[in-house]
């Protein structure tokens, strides 16, 4: 990476401030289909979100902004500009971080949203394991007529990929294991997959969680699940590439037969024949490396289903 000098990162930060969309509409009114679609995707049926007085679920803010395929008219191309400075420098890779948002006052069927995107922070040079780069941010400010109902801030983080470490065998990642969590790790160490549920409703829940989304209530048990289930989604992995994985590979969306879903490997059929509703098995397979025995739950197409 060339332009990691102060003289650069001034040049990057005369961005600050500057617009990145401008009186930019929404392409669609807020709508119930789109509202149902989402709350399908998410499994969330909060009455709320449906009926002549629904609201939309305030997550789905960026959703009335976004252009799509063909883009928004309003763009100012600044951001664009700054993204090519940065390759023109060697942060040839991109990669969002996380995103915030506030909501000042739900969004209901018939709305339409209007938006101003500014870019709002580009840091220091920062050092990550993807590699070197900068962490731009940018805020989008979302309106009703004259009413300003939300923000939205999104972070990416704009790199130099750092050089691959020398051929051998790659360690598996490791899950990040914790108080909330540790009976889960425990379990599947004994091939046994476990799920929580809330000692006071009985709502199942996955992951793990201090508490009952339900009801609130902190007190639960578990309940071993059978293993078997489909797969509810799924994407294809072609990029970018991780040591211990051979892209392309499939990542999917389990539903397991007890109502929870987990992400975890599709085994036991190529890449390109995974299908939503393909019918799976767990199967807990061992990886024994530099840093000791891991156990992970992984799920194969069952035999004549696939």
């Amino acid at each position: 990476m060339t332009g990691g000098s102060d003289e650069f990162g001034v040049r990057l930060r005369v961005y600050e401030g500057q617009p990145a969309a401008v009186s930019g509409v929404g392409k669609d009114p807020v709508n119930l289909p789109m509202i149902r679609h989402w709350c399908e995707a998410m499994g969330d049926t909060n009455p709320a979100y449906e009926g002549p007085d629904a609201i939309a679920p305030p997550t789905m803010l960026q959703a009335w902004t976004m252009g799509g395929l063909s883009g928004h008219v309003g763009r100012t191309g600044a951001y664009d500009e700054l993204l090519t400075l940065l390759e023109e420098a060697g942060c040839t890779s991109i990669v969002a971080t996380d995103c915030e948002q506030e909501y000042l006052r739900p969004l209901r069927p018939g709305d339409r949203v209007t938006f101003d995107t500014a870019i709002e922070s580009v840091s220091e040079q920062k050092t990550t394991k993807l590699g070197s780069g900068y962490f731009i941010t940018t805020r989008t400010d979302v309106r009703v007529g004259d009413d300003l109902v939300g923000t939205h801030r999104f972070r990416v983080l704009k790199y130099a990929p750092s050089r691959r470490p020398p051929a051998g065998r790659a360690r598996r990642p490791r899950p990040v294991v914790n108080r909330d969590n540790a009976g889960f790790w425990e379990g599947v160490a004994e091939g046994r997959l476990l799920i929580q549920r809330c000692a006071v409703c009985g709502t199942l829940r996955h992951p793990w969680l201090p508490g009952c989304n339900a009801c609130g209530s902190l007190d639960w048990d578990t309940v071993e699940a059978s293993g078997e289930g489909t797969v509810y989604s799924y994407v294809v992995m072609h990029h970018p590439p991780f040591p211990a994985f051979e892209p392309p590979y499939a990542v999917g969306l389990i539903e397991l037969a007890e109502g929870v879903r987990m992400v975890s490997n599709v085994l036991g059929v190529p890449y390109d024949k995974v299908r939503i509703g393909l019918p799976v098995r767990v199967e807990f397979r061992r990886y024994d490396d530099d840093a000791g025995e891991l156990v992970l739950p992984l799920f194969r197409a069952v035999e004549g289903e696939a």
